[in-house]
């Protein structure tokens, strides 16, 4: 024979329940760990010794993380830029969401070298250090490209 359930049981198996099915439905992609790369990186050829740009994408297969700085032997002076509105503006950090990219390329986001050490030519590599808020440094090394290279045609 069945016996009721009490009060305080039928409130505790009720609080078990919506608990598990709250642990279901959450999203801790933010908070697992950052899993990045970064492709097509390139910097067209400057025309001016000294100042140049740099593009590439960052892909992130994780949680959460943000682009806080760049060093690179070719500049003390890499800054971090975006385009709004047909502007350039400095930005501090640019945030790289969980499962998504953050893409520099011309007429975007992009890395602008300034007080350059040489004008790099066609067919150099640039290295660059990206420092990550959660991820830490990835090194890249970034090849020069003639100064009207399109990505997409690849000339």
């Amino acid at each position: 024979m069945k016996r009721p359930m009490g009060a305080a049981a039928l409130t505790a198996a009720a609080l078990t329940l919506a608990l598990a099915l709250a642990g279901c439905g959450s999203d801790d992609s933010a908070s697992s760990e950052p899993e990045l790369k970064v492709t097509g990186a390139y910097m067209p050829a400057p025309v001016a010794d000294t100042m140049a740009a740099g593009f590439f994408t960052v892909t992130n297969s994780g949680g959460t993380d943000t682009l806080t700085s760049v060093t690179s032997d070719l500049s003390d002076d890499v800054t971090l830029h975006s385009t709004k509105g047909g502007a350039m503006e400095e930005e501090k950090s640019f945030a790289i969401p969980a499962d998504g990219t953050l893409a520099f390329a011309s007429g975007g986001n992009h890395l602008m070298f300034e007080k350059l050490t040489h004008r790099p030519r066609e067919g150099e590599k640039v290295s660059l250090t990206l420092h990550f808020a959660r991820t830490g440094t990835v090194k890249v090394s970034m090849p020069v490209k003639s100064a009207t290279y399109n990505p997409k045609t690849g000339h």
